[in-house]
C-alpha cells in the first residue's frame, strides 16, 4: 500500500467539496489556482461548473497548471427524458478536458427526482439503466474514454440511482463489457459502499481492469443530511484505510478523490481552509 504520510501527489479534489463556500459559488477556475497554489495534482469537476466557467477556458486553465483529471462528474440518469443526447455531449466535455473517465451516476425511477415517480417497477428502472448504459458504451469505446458506473447507497435508490451496490454495477459490467475491454468499470465511492458486507469481495471480484476511481470521505455519527452532510476524512466511522488497502491490493494505483457535500459545516468554511484540510487529512487518515 502506498506511503501517503509524506506528501498529496495522489490526492485529487472532487470541485463539489469547495463549490459553495459562505453561500456564495466560488468559480471554478479560482478553484483550480487555489488547488495548483497547494501542490493539488489532480481534481475532478462537476459538469455545471465547467459549463460557468466556460469548457474551453476550463481545459486551457488545466493544462496552463499541469493539472489531471480524476474523473469527471457526471453522466447516467439513463431514466430521465433526454440522457442519450446529453450523455454525449459529456463525453465529449470529458475527452476535451482529458478526463480519464466519465463517472456515471445512473439514475432511479423515471420522474422520483423531480418528486413524481412515473411508476414504481425499480427492476424496470434497473433494465432501462443497462440498456442505456449499452448504447453510450458504443460511442465511449469509439472516444477511448471509459465508463465508470458508480453505485449510490441504497437510500438513493428511488431518485439518483437504482444501482446501489458494487456487485450490482459488475454485474451490468460483466453483461456489457465480458471481455473487460477496459471501456467499462466502476467508481467506489466509500460513502454510498463502506457499509456492504461484500465490499472487499466485489473489490477483488472488480480487480484492476475495473477499478477505474475511488472516492473517499467520512460517513458521520449522527448524519443529519443523508445528501449533504460528508464528514471529513477522520471524522467519522469509515475505515478508509483499510479500504484503500483493498483496492490497491488489486492494482490501483490512481487518486484518492475527496469529495463531500457538506451544506452545515465545510461549504461554510474559507475554501482555502477546506483544501488545506484535505491535504491535512488525506496524509493522516486516507
Amino acid at each position: 500500500m502506498r506511503d501517503f504520510t509524506a506528501d498529496h501527489r495522489w490526492l485529487s479534489v472532487n470541485t463539489a467539496t469547495v463549490r459553495q463556500q459562505h453561500g456564495q459559488d466560488w468559480p471554478l477556475l479560482q478553484i483550480l489556482d487555489a488547488c495548483a497554489a497547494r501542490g493539488i495534482r489532480a481534481v475532478s469537476p462537476w459538469r455545471d461548473q465547467v459549463q460557468a466557467a466556460g469548457l474551453a477556458e476550463t481545459a486551457r486553465t488545466l493544462r496552463a497548471h499541469g493539472m489531471a483529471l480524476s474523473g469527471y462528474c457526471r453522466g447516467g440518469l439513463f431514466t430521465s427524458e433526454g440522457a442519450q443526447d446529453d450523455n454525449l455531449r459529456a463525453l465529449d466535455e470529458a475527452c476535451t478536458l482529458g478526463a480519464p473517465c466519465l463517472v456515471l451516476v445512473v439514475g432511479g425511477l423515471p420522474g422520483a427526482l423531480a418528486g413524481q415517480p412515473q411508476h414504481k417497477n425499480i427492476g424496470a428502472a434497473r433494465r432501462q439503466v443497462t440498456d442505456g448504459i449499452h448504447r453510450l458504451l458504443e460511442a465511449a469505446r469509439e472516444r477511448g474514454l471509459p465508463l465508470a458506473i458508480e453505485p449510490l447507497h441504497p437510500m438513493y435508490a428511488a431518485d439518483r440511482a437504482c444501482i446501489n451496490t458494487l456487485s450490482q454495477a459488475l454485474d451490468v459490467c460483466d453483461a456489457l463489457d465480458p471481455g473487460r475491454s477496459g471501456a467499462l468499470g466502476v467508481a467506489v465511492d466509500l460513502y454510498h459502499v463502506w457499509w456492504d458486507p461484500l465490499l472487499q469481495v466485489q473489490i477483488t471480484r472488480a480487480g484492476k481492469d475495473r477499478l477505474l476511481a475511488f472516492h473517499v470521505c467520512d460517513w458521520l455519527v449522527p448524519t443529519t443530511d443523508l445528501l449533504n452532510d460528508r464528514g471529513m476524512m477522520g471524522d467519522g466511522v469509515i475505515d478508509i484505510q483499510q479500504a484503500r488497502g483493498w483496492v490497491e491490493a488489486q492494482g490501483f494505483a490512481g487518486y484518492s478523490e475527496v469529495e463531500i457535500f457538506s451544506k452545515a459545516n465545510w461549504w461554510q468554511r474559507d475554501g482555502g481552509e477546506v483544501l488545506d484540510t484535505c491535504i491535512q487529512r488525506h496524509r493522516a487518515c486516507v
